[in-house]
């Protein structure tokens, strides 16, 4: 089996998919019409795909309340810095700033604008 897509529910899903398209390189691959406004959004690489979307017969999540290791969306990345301060600029705020592992990799945990935590790493050696 592949994993097809990740789904998140959100209170704005056409901000929040302005926002990952222009500032961290998605690409809407499908809009929905109905109520729910789901858009479906493609990394980079084309090899993960978000859905964000409101349907009014789940709640929200309190995304900001959360501590960002119980759940994130991680990004690659080869300049922590030059991607940490671009995306503050753009609206994120820090959770945790840099820090390096115990395997030697360098990580930043972000929030996007919505409060919901995004994950900037650079490994020693790629996951896959």
């Amino acid at each position: 089996m592949q994993i097809e897509h990740i789904a998140w529910q959100v209170k704005d899903p056409i901000a929040l998919a302005q926002w990952y398209t222009q500032h961290m390189g998605f690409t809407v691959v499908r809009r929905g019409k109905g109520p729910s406004l789901a858009h479906f959004l493609a990394d980079s690489a084309g090899r993960v795909v978000l859905e964000v979307y409101n349907n009014s017969a789940a709640p929200v999540p309190d995304y900001p309340a959360m501590n960002p290791f119980l759940l994130h969306l991680a990004f690659s990345v080869s300049n922590m810095v030059e991607t940490r301060d671009r995306l503050v600029k753009a609206g994120a705020t820090i959770a945790t700033d840099i820090s390096t592992t115990h395997a030697g990799d360098d990580l930043a945990m972000l929030r996007d604008p919505w409060g919901f935590p995004i994950q900037l790493i650079k490994r020693v050696q790629p996951l896959i």
